[in-house]
């Protein structure tokens, strides 16, 4: 009888690891063909927007600009972005960036020369700064040394008077890439900017993406900005941060802007993000949470044991400063900011007076250490006055607006002493012992509490 039932299965179905390949063959083609037709469930729009089709600028095949995209993790999210309709938030931006009165009161900041470009003031003189109840008091916010750029490339700035997006590469550290899903009318009304160094800009001539003979060039919507690196700073990446944080002040007339890392890839009209991060939720400054951490220490820890920033010593002397002056490890007693780590790779600002403030106290705290900029982002945030309204977005969200992509794994005419010089002294002691031997009692403090939220 056995073998009779037995000859009456098919033999497609006698084995149980055939019938377990189909059903996960059959499995992931239904999620493939379902992640196909409703790709996100993240942003969402109320109708379609006539967006840019056209390729923006045709790259040779040699440059490899969208060679090591990096996978998002998330397919969907648990909190969507709403998008309205492209001509409404045109008009209402553009309205917003001819009412003055909406960016009242401007801050004002200090002039001067000093040897740095921030000034390179105390610890106790920054903090000083932060708490800015006085509009008529100067507050310094870099440029005591001039910006070594061109005259056309000043004015140019100057007269975007509305929407900038900002990009910059350094060091040849990256590729220039398209923005995409751009609106009919963005590209009349919004300023795209990348700014490059030297060493970039032997790359893009040896690709001959732009020539070494014209005084202003473009790639696609970007208009490319030689800043020299010899009065600045030694290290390419703090010589990036001036156009990430005091965007406001290379850009005075501008109202709004979005700094993008040149390793992400914009998948979103700016416009629309402008609206639906800042306008709609009537903030300041939107950016995204750290998809990991929490904790500016954790940030600190991992920064050390990536070797991000390798000057050890130094990124635990930046902790002992932050919590002897009053840093605390995240509760819930500072919502609604989720966290105190936020992905700094999009940032999208109001040029108000209270997100420039924070621009220009971050930035000050980044010459005074490192350029990691989510180290001292918390500190500045909850020590500041006024307090800044923030949109911490998920990250789901932030994987769906814009797409990242690895660094530069060959660099163009830079050599390797050149490479070498930027990388600091190498130490390779441990950031904080368990005991605490080797960090202040406020940050004995700080981990205790740290540690004691992550186990309850």
């Amino acid at each position: 009888m056995g073998k009779t039932t037995s000859s009456r299965i098919p033999l497609l179905f006698q084995s149980r690891l055939l019938c377990f390949s189909l059903l996960y063959l059959f499995t992931t083609l239904f999620l493939a063909l379902h992640k196909s037709l409703f790709p996100t469930q993240c942003l969402f729009n109320s109708s379609s927007f006539d967006p840019v089709e056209t390729p923006l600028f045709s790259y040779p095949s040699s440059y490899g600009e969208h060679k090591y995209a990096l996978p998002a993790s998330h397919s969907s999210c648990s909190s969507p972005v709403f998008f309205s309709d492209y001509k409404v938030v045109f008009k209402e931006i553009q309205d917003l960036c001819e009412n003055s009165s909406v960016f009242i009161p401007v801050l004002r900041y200090m002039q001067g020369n000093a040897d740095s470009f921030a000034g390179n003031f105390t610890t106790q003189k920054r903090i000083s700064y932060f708490n800015h109840q006085n509009d008529s008091v100067e507050v310094p916010c870099g440029f005591f040394k001039k910006f070594p750029i061109s005259d056309s490339d000043r004015v140019a700035m100057e007269n975007c008077d509305g929407v900038v997006v900002v990009s910059a590469i350094f060091n040849n550290h990256d590729k220039i890439r398209q923005p995409r899903g751009l609106g009919s009318k963005t590209l009349d009304t919004v300023c795209f900017f990348m700014f490059v160094d030297d060493k970039t800009l032997k790359g893009l001539e040896y690709y001959q993406l732009v020539s070494e003979h014209s005084y202003e060039n473009k790639i696609g919507v970007w208009r490319i900005v030689k800043v020299s690196s010899k009065n600045l700073y030694g290290n390419p990446a703090m010589n990036g941060v001036i156009p990430k944080y005091l965007v406001h002040r290379l850009f005075p007339n501008s109202k709004f802007s979005i700094w993008v890392d040149a390793k992400l890839q914009l998948m979103v009209d700016p416009l629309l993000l402008i609206h639906a991060l800042v306008v709609s939720e009537n903030v300041d400054m939107a950016i995204s949470k750290h998809p990991f951490f929490v904790h500016t220490m954790e940030e600190a820890m991992a920064t050390a044991r990536w070797k991000k920033w390798r000057v050890v010593n130094a990124l635990l002397k930046q902790m002992e400063t932050y919590c002897e002056n009053g840093l605390q490890p995240w509760n819930p007693s500072k919502l609604p900011y989720p966290s105190d780590v936020p992905d700094s790779a999009l940032i999208v600002r109001k040029h108000g007076m209270k997100s420039n403030l924070f621009s220009c106290l971050v930035f000050n705290e980044l010459e005074a250490f490192n350029p990691r900029d989510q180290l001292a982002f918390a500190f500045v945030r909850d020590k500041m006055r006024p307090k800044m309204k923030l949109n911490m977005f998920e990250e789901e969200v932030f994987e769906q607006i814009c797409l990242e992509y690895r660094h530069n794994l060959e660099r163009i005419g830079i050599s390797e002493t050149e490479e070498e010089g930027f990388k600091g002294k190498r130490e390779s002691n441990v950031f904080f012992n368990i005991n605490g031997s080797c960090c202040s009692s406020c940050c004995q403090k700080y981990l205790k509490k740290m540690w004691g939220e992550s186990h309850y």
